[in-house]
């Protein structure tokens, strides 16, 4: 198990790591985060939180299962942003989700994290070669693979 652990507790700092990159694109950067940009920072939050509770509370299983269901649904949330990178008709700009996000509380108490204020067809801005969506995608994989590695390991050593 300590292995285990020392994998979701990786799998945290990964995850805050990246939704700080986030910010700082954001802030440094003027790289508006679009809604479905904003839903993948909560995907990223929810697995570094689950992952780092799951780490520190010897339920190493439970950590990784809900770390794991918030990572596939950043992958489908990621999946979707790809969709409208690669269809320039198709936009998720101001519509209800849009408002909708910017009502949460955690967006009217932290703006800078959580406001959506970009368009999603306008995230193609590159970074050693991907567009920032793509980077999600990648990470979004890696972070799925290692939580089912996680899952799986736990599961034999019972």
């Amino acid at each position: 198990m300590p292995r285990s652990r020392s994998v979701l507790l990786a799998i945290a700092l990964v995850s805050f790591a990246l939704v700080a990159v986030a910010v700082y694109l954001q802030l440094a950067h003027d790289m508006l985060p679009c809604p479905l940009c904003v839903i993948q920072r909560y995907a990223f939050l929810g697995i570094g939180f689950a992952a780092l509770i799951g780490a520190l509370s010897d339920r190493i299983r439970v950590g990784a299962g809900v770390a794991l269901l918030a990572a596939l649904g950043g992958l489908a949330t990621v999946g979707k942003h790809l969709y409208v990178l690669a269809n320039p008709g198709f936009s998720c700009g101001i519509d209800p989700m849009e408002t909708m996000l910017n009502k949460i509380p955690t967006a009217t108490l932290m703006p800078w994290l959580f406001q959506a204020d970009g368009l999603c067809e306008n995230a193609t801005d590159g970074l050693f070669g991907l567009s920032i969506p793509q980077w999600s995608a990648v990470w979004f994989v890696l972070l799925t693979l290692a939580l089912v590695w996680v899952l799986a390991s736990s599961r034999r050593a019972r």
